[in-house]
């Protein structure tokens, strides 16, 4: 029951984060700026996102219930706090702010505190950490979709 009702809150809490990411990017993707920029042959179309965060987030609050059941210390609150951050600060930095150098210094951290998740904090939670695996995979592919941007604008 209490890996339920933690999944429950920590669905609350990522799905609000894509939420508030999302209202500060402002219409991100579907400005001119972005519309405009050369963008890398591998960019998913529009829906891919939005199906694959929703999938990303239910599977990222499994694991954060089990996770936090294990090990619910001050450095766990922490760095969970820090990942959260990251995540929604990226979609202002990039595609609002347009400062696409820091958008990839923001999500090259975020991509590492994902590892960090998978290969250091996930000791006591055995398969569970496999959760993991969409949200890293997504990272490195956003990860290379700034960087192109980054590159080739």
């Amino acid at each position: 029951m209490k890996q339920f009702k933690l999944t429950i809150l920590f669905l609350f809490i990522n799905f609000g984060g894509l939420a508030i990411g999302s209202w500060l990017m402002n219409n991100g993707p579907l400005t001119e700026w972005y519309t405009n920029l050369n963008q890398a042959p591998w960019t998913p179309p529009g829906w891919v996102f939005g199906v694959a965060w929703t999938l990303i987030m239910i599977c990222f609050s499994i694991y954060l219930g089990k996770l936090f059941i294990e090990d619910n210390s001050q450095k766990l609150k922490l760095v969970f706090l820090f990942q959260f951050i990251l995540n929604v600060s990226w979609n202002y930095i990039f595609f609002n702010q347009h400062l696409v150098l820091f958008g990839l210094i923001t999500i090259v951290l975020l991509t590492s505190l994902l590892f960090y998740y998978f290969f250091k904090l996930s000791n006591k939670t055995n398969n569970y950490k496999f959760l993991l695996v969409p949200y890293m995979i997504w990272l490195c592919i956003a990860t290379s979709l700034n960087l192109y941007v980054l590159i080739h604008n």
